[in-house]
This record gives C-alpha cells, structure tokens and sequence, in this order.
C-alpha cells in the first residue's frame, strides 16, 4: 500500500473548510476525467456512499468509497472523516482532518493510503508522489488556493 499525506493551513473557518472538503462532487470537477457521482440520499454521515469515476470509455475504472467516521468541527472540536475505498481497482482508506488555528483559521491534514490492483508494490513510491501532487492540487481547488 502507498501512503501519502496532504497539509494545508488556510484562512477559512474550520466549519466552510469542512463543507468543502466533504462535497464529494466538486472533488470529481477537480480531479482530470473524473466525475462523483453520490450513492446515497444526503445530508453527508456515516454510511454516505460515493463513486469517483475515473478515465475516458473503456479505460475506465471507479473508486467506490464509503464514510465509516464523520465527525464535523463544532464548538472549537477538530473534525475526521474517514472513508473506506472498496473498489475492483483502487482500495485503501482517507483521512481528512480539520482543526482551527489561532485567528479564526483551519489547517487540514489529508492522509490517503491506496493500492491499485495489479500495480506491484514497487511503485508505492511512484504512486505516493502522484497521489500526493494530485489530491494536493484538489485540495488547493476545493480551499479556493488553485
């Protein structure tokens, strides 16, 4: 499995830094020939399903997720979401984390451990770094940094 991690510090409030973070369609406008398609009848919980489906045609594949830990910021609290991936393809687990900083900030932490059917370990580090360049850049889309 390949383990990366995003960290962002930005001037929004913990609570829109959550609501964007979680608005698992928008993650599909900003990630290159993806589209999120939600499975379940909102609001976002535990138990939200979503497929991120990924490619042009036939060369295409899904990344199924499921919410299994949703814990929003309130009243000063860090908020976790974690999701669990159990697709054909991609498998593996996120966690995004949103904690206020002094002055009315947030500071994220998006950890994302993923393998790839049929991908040997020995492109873990490969994977990471792309990983880590692609969903780095749709955080930076979703926090309104890109």
């Amino acid at each position: 499995m390949s383990r990366f991690r995003v960290e962002r510090t930005v001037p929004l409030a913990p609570g829109e830094v959550w609501r964007r973070l979680t608005d698992w369609p928008a993650h599909g406008r900003l990630v290159p020939l993806t589209r999120t398609r939600v499975l379940t009848p909102g609001p976002n919980r535990v138990g939200t399903r979503f497929t991120a489906r990924t490619g042009l045609g036939r060369l295409s594949f899904d990344d199924a997720m499921e919410v299994v830990r949703w814990e929003p910021p309130e009243g000063g609290r860090s908020g976790a979401c974690r999701l669990e991936k159990y697709g054909r393809v991609v498998r593996g687990w996120a966690l995004v984390e949103v904690t206020g900083t002094p002055g009315g900030g947030s500071r994220v932490v998006w950890t994302e451990e993923l393998s790839v059917r049929g991908l040997p370990r020995a492109f873990d580090p490969v994977l990471a770094r792309a990983g880590r360049a692609l969903f780095g850049r749709a955080v930076d889309g979703l926090l309104g940094r890109g």
